[in-house]
């Protein structure tokens, strides 16, 4: 090729973008994708997959953030659920929702008028946490502390403890009380125990909130701890103020681990 560098490739060379020292076999090369027009979007980090001469741009997988709960009377649930979509708002982050299962017998829970549970969202195993980018739990509270289905199930993460596999996750608490003495702080607080244990981050919201944390015009769950709902003797409804806490946490944390995710 002449010095000016012409603008016809040499047929000695790979095209762009594949390796010549082995052009039959795939290479994966990091690149970004630019956007341009009226309509501009940021630039999107891809990974580009080189076979047989076709190139095959495969976006990054979504970081998961676990939201794993259990919901008797399904406040705790309702909670859940707007976290996620705070959560799926975050671009690169997905909420999973999952409950732990439950120890009371089904009579037991018949005498309690305790509603049937859905199948729209499945149990999780101990061993899906490893699978996480992020957690959080949520829980009724029983005297101030977790509930007993919720403490079974972190009884039962001996081998990850052991291990420490879940050591370096980001993870946070949603709560659920019966009263305004009923425990929103001390519920997450006796929480964190777990989480040393494992070597997981905590991540609290503190007062992120903004001027809804600091609102006293009507009652309101939800701590720096994390978000709260009051259920009352079963029959309140979360409050639009709890529910948008909630979505709030979701968005917070997403943001958390996609910091920690870049950091690493």
């Amino acid at each position: 090729m002449g010095k000016g560098g012409g603008c016809i490739p040499s047929k000695q060379r790979a095209p762009k973008g594949v390796s010549d020292q082995d052009p039959q076999n795939p290479e994966r090369i990091s690149s970004t994708i630019v956007i341009s027009g009226q309509n501009q979007t940021p630039s999107i980090n891809t990974t580009t997959q080189v076979q047989d001469g076709a190139v095959q741009l495969q976006l990054p997988k979504k970081l998961k953030i676990f939201v794993v709960f259990y919901s008797m009377y399904g406040h705790i649930e309702i909670l859940a659920k707007r976290m996620k979509k705070g959560v799926d708002s975050i671009e690169g982050v997905e909420g999973v929702l999952y409950r732990v299962p439950e120890t009371l017998a089904p009579d037991i829970l018949e005498q309690m008028r305790v509603p049937q549970k859905d199948n729209e969202v499945p149990v999780i195993s101990v061993e899906e946490l490893v699978e996480a980018d992020g957690l959080l739990f949520g829980f009724p509270t029983r005297y101030g502390s977790m509930a007993a289905q919720m403490k079974a199930f972190f009884d039962s993460t001996g081998q990850l403890w052991q291990q420490q596999r879940l050591a370096g996750t980001p993870a946070g608490f949603f709560v659920s009380t019966g009263t305004q003495g009923g425990g929103q702080e001390t519920t997450a607080w006796t929480a964190i125990t777990q989480l040393a244990h494992h070597g997981m981050l905590y991540v609290p919201i503190g007062y992120t909130f903004g001027a809804g944390m600091f609102k006293m015009d009507s009652i309101r769950g939800g701590s720096p701890y994390g978000a709260g709902v009051f259920s009352g003797d079963g029959t309140r409804e979360p409050s639009e103020t709890e529910l948008a806490l909630a979505e709030h946490q979701g968005k917070y944390m997403a943001g958390i681990v996609k910091r920690f995710a870049k950091a690493s």
